[in-house]
């Protein structure tokens, strides 16, 4: 099981969602197209970030816990993490959406998004020397303005929301990844290279990283989506 370990945490994350895409009242499965579109049009940029701080040593990973498949330089359970994760997230914000009115929480897209920004670009002034605060301050501050700013969307606040209801799966996911309930952690980072501050065995930069790539993510699947879909 040792070599399939990261696999199978894809594998579980991605399940339940897939399955239930297909019930009557859900129907996400009639987005799948849009949805895959959205997650590699995402993926691109951050496959990138990650081939890039693989090769210089902010972080690595065990291959004791991978099948040993390598595409640049990442196992390929990592590629397929920026698939399966984010269907996970797209799903749930899907879902809430569709059976829940949140629009009340959109009255604090404006605030959230001074908030991200002046904390996103203070952490990377003030954490210059630390690559990936620096680089994740930045990502999470440059998301926001363009969202809010430039494509004008009105559901930040929506997402957020959405997000801090991800959280529990997020820490199951990212805990275990980064060495809860197992002997090693999956993910090790250079701990010259971030903060050094953890939430339990994960870096608070994963969660920021995270909260980044479920806003591009729903974004783009709202770009893609079928117009039928509300």
């Amino acid at each position: 099981m040792q070599p399939y370990t990261y696999l199978l945490i894809n594998f579980f994350t991605i399940i339940i969602c897939f399955i239930a895409s297909f019930d009557r009242r859900v129907l996400f499965h009639q987005h799948f197209g849009a949805y895959l579109k959205a997650a590699f049009v995402a993926a691109v940029p951050f496959i990138a970030w990650d081939v890039w701080f693989t090769k210089m040593g902010v972080w690595w990973f065990d291959t004791n816990y991978t099948t040993g498949i390598v595409l640049l330089g990442l196992p390929l359970e990592e590629m397929l993490f920026f698939f399966c994760i984010p269907f996970a997230c797209v799903f749930t914000y899907y879902c809430l959406d569709k059976f829940f009115n949140l629009d009340w929480t959109n009255v604090f897209s404006k605030y959230l998004t001074w908030i991200t920004v002046l904390v996103g670009v203070g952490v990377a002034i003030i954490f210059h020397d630390k690559i990936y605060p620096f680089v994740t301050g930045l990502v999470v501050a440059g998301t926001v303005i363009y969202l809010y700013y430039i494509a004008k969307v009105d559901w930040i606040g929506k997402a957020s929301f959405v997000f801090i209801i991800l959280l529990p799966g997020f820490f199951m996911v990212n805990g275990v990844l980064t060495g809860t309930g197992i002997d090693s952690p999956i993910v090790n980072y250079n701990p010259d290279h971030f903060f050094n501050l953890r939430m339990l065995t994960i870096p608070i930069e994963d969660a920021v990283y995270g909260y980044a790539q479920f806003l591009i993510v729903v974004y783009l699947f709202k770009r893609f989506k079928r117009p039928s879909y509300e």
